[in-house]
């Protein structure tokens, strides 16, 4: 059986109808005066699941954790964690912690003290409270720096004391908000990969709020696109980015050429449309569509093909002039505009280090691709 792309690893609790959900939003909406931040938001999140919730500044993530968190209630509708209702439940009797973006550690405690804050709030006994910071300490990687204070680290390095501190306790449930936004580009790759494993290794629940689609499609097992308050779809990143729903989901994860049409025929799977920027597109399509339906047909640029001579099929190819490149050393990117005026995006992977003859600036090429390589969407 074929997969949309590979997968993180083989946990799928939500493809068992039998399996209960460790997290439950039902009918949950959340007002602030006339503002609705969720609109009544129904939602599962399983046990040990890596789940991000990704979408614009404004969509209701971060309101969504911090319902979860219990430093808002819902205007509507219930949440539960474990099968048990959290409404009048305070915050610090919840399984949950939270990690915020900007670490808030205390300046005036070194990194040993930072972690063990939490422990020693709850009564935790001295010695064990130095085993745990121990065991932190080593599974963050920052044992040699336990004396240092904050502001004699990197922020990388904040980010783990945060990060240790937050699962010190033991939370079955850790929230992180925007968590690596404040790490350079290769750093928060690194770190990604590193809380990846942390989670794993402990066993944990986490819930991550993040506008960056890259780093969802990294770490997480699904993903729940927001947008004004609601999920628009719920995926893992392979069926986000493969199999958008709208043409909101294909636009926001990744770079897509979306071409508007109508369809013109239909037979089995297969769909026929007429471009409204001049060509003949024919691709898989569901049984919603018929002859005559307006649709849109979403490609990935890295499903184009770019050749200077013309294919060999009537379907699926056109014609235009190279207008931009970008070499990107593992890829390039032509940006490549059609007769109609509109810009196409086409990315070839750079498999050998020198290429005979290539393609450059203002060439007249040709853009093809097979017929399962995009999807047809309704809207």
């Amino acid at each position: 059986m074929k997969s949309l792309g590979n997968v993180r690893r083989a946990f799928t609790p939500w493809a068992d109808e039998a399996a209960q959900p460790y997290i439950a939003f039902e009918n949950v909406t959340k007002r602030f005066g006339d503002f609705t931040a969720v609109d009544n938001l129904t939602m599962h999140v399983y046990e040990r699941e890596f789940f991000s919730l990704l979408g614009p500044s404004g969509c209701g993530k971060t309101t969504l954790l911090r319902m979860l968190a219990g430093f808002e209630d819902p205007t509507e509708g219930e949440i539960f964690i474990d099968g048990q209702p959290l409404k009048g439940v305070p915050p610090h009797q919840r399984p949950v912690n939270m990690m915020f973006q900007s670490y808030a550690l205390f300046p005036h405690l070194n990194v040993a003290e930072n972690i063990a804050f939490g422990l020693k709030q709850e009564g935790m006994e001295k010695g064990a409270i130095a085993e745990r910071v121990d065991q932190m300490l080593k599974l963050v990687k920052l044992e040699q720096f336990a004396r240092r204070k904050p502001h004699q680290l990197s922020g990388g390095q904040r980010q783990r004391v945060a990060l240790a501190r937050s699962v010190a306790k033991r939370p079955k449930l850790l929230l992180l908000d925007e968590p690596l936004g404040a790490l350079d580009k290769k750093l928060r790759e690194e770190t990604q990969f590193e809380l990846m494993d942390l989670q794993e290794q402990l066993g944990l629940t986490f819930m991550i709020v993040t506008h960056d689609q890259e780093e969802a499609m990294t770490m997480s097992d699904r993903i729940a696109v927001m947008d004004a308050g609601i999920v628009v779809q719920t995926g893992t990143p392979a069926e986000i980015y493969e199999a958008p729903n709208t043409r909101y989901v294909a636009d926001f994860i990744g770079n897509v050429n979306m071409f508007e049409g109508r369809v013109t025929a239909t037979e089995s799977d297969v769909a026929d449309v007429d471009a409204s920027d001049g060509f003949a597109i024919r691709t898989i399509a569901g049984p919603a569509f018929k002859g005559g339906d307006h649709a849109w047909f979403a490609i990935r640029p890295e499903k184009v093909d770019v050749t200077r001579d013309k294919p060999d099929q009537d379907h699926n190819a056109v014609e235009g002039e190279v207008w931009d490149i970008a070499y990107l050393g593992g890829l390039t990117v032509f940006n490549v505009r059609l007769d109609s005026g509109a810009i196409v995006k086409a990315t070839v992977l750079n498999t050998e280090r020198t290429v005979d003859d290539p393609i450059g600036y203002e060439e007249r090429v040709w853009l093809s691709f097979t017929p399962d390589c995009g999807i047809l969407l309704e809207r």
